[in-house]
């Protein structure tokens, strides 16, 4: 789920409220992530969230933006792991569901994560995430899979491995690897390919019409909830920066996407990419 902010005001603003509404998420376990530096602010959070009737919260640990690491919250709290042991010590002894954590392998340099590892492992983390890159590296470099062997070598608990993982080769591959690791997250390679989930259990390739079905509930949803073409393509932008990797020869209509901003050209150029022949993969370049 989007990450939500623990503040020292207490409050859960509408758009927190909007995106961690358990109706709009009926029928799976949905974990909402807090971003905190503070452990009765998270603990706060986590209570409001336990009182919606949400069993796990995600401590998030990875991310790496700019203005979440300037406030000391994300990864910023691995390069302190004198604050990070202080804010787990709060947590774990309040905590009014259980907590899972979501990491990256350091700050700076994965010579970091031995530590970090030694510390997650004297609480009762929920579900450990690692995601196998340093703050350092955003999303732009590869993942660093040695890292991750560290953990699943060394970490006693449940481990989740985040990070790279686009294909159902990729999915398998690191299934043969890594068969204690039960659990991955999966993030750009099922935006680039809604099927990926069912291709990995067996299941067929997404078809043209379910493509088109999923793209259309989208985006009438978006139009719908930001009342605002502007906005609602802009969006819809960012989810085909993934997507148009599964049609052939979507250079220019993605090209047109991009410059749209509003619905009549955005939706000619949707129009023109249904058109167009399906990958059996999408192209990462």
């Amino acid at each position: 789920m989007p990450f939500i902010t623990a503040t020292h005001d207490h409050v859960l603003t509408p758009k927190d409220l909007r995106n961690v509404a358990p109706e709009e998420n009926p029928g799976f376990a949905a974990v909402p992530q807090v971003l905190a530096w503070d452990g009765g602010d998270f603990l706060w959070m986590a209570r409001a969230l336990a009182d919606m009737g949400y069993r796990e919260v995600n401590l998030n640990l990875g991310c790496p933006s700019g203005t979440v690491t300037a406030k000391g919250k994300g990864a910023a709290l691995l390069g302190d792991p004198e604050a990070l042991e202080r804010l787990l010590e709060e947590i774990y002894a309040g905590a009014p569901c259980d907590i899972s954590i979501k990491t990256r392998v350091g700050l700076r340099d994965p010579e970091e994560f031995p530590r970090l590892l030694e510390l997650f492992a004297r609480f009762p983390v929920s579900l450990l995430i690692v995601h196998p890159r340093v703050r350092e590296d955003f999303y732009r470099r590869p993942v660093r899979r040695e890292a991750f062997a560290l953990a699943a070598e060394r970490y006693p608990g449940a481990l989740c491995y985040n990070g790279g993982l686009v294909s159902v080769a990729g999915v398998r591959s690191f299934q043969a690897e890594y068969p204690r690791v039960e659990q991955v997250m999966i993030g750009q390679g099922l935006l680039a390919d809604p099927a990926l989930v069912s291709r990995c259990k067996g299941g067929p390739a997404a078809k043209r019409e379910t493509l088109r079905a999923y793209h259309d509930e989208l985006y009438h949803t978006y139009l719908e909830v930001f009342r605002n073409e502007r906005g609602t393509v802009y969006h819809m932008k960012e989810m085909w920066s993934y997507l148009g990797r599964l049609f052939e020869g979507a250079d220019k209509p993605l090209k047109q996407i991009r410059k749209a901003a509003a619905r009549g050209p955005y939706e000619a150029a949707v129009e023109r990419i249904f058109q167009l022949p399906l990958r059996e993969e999408p192209l990462w370049t």
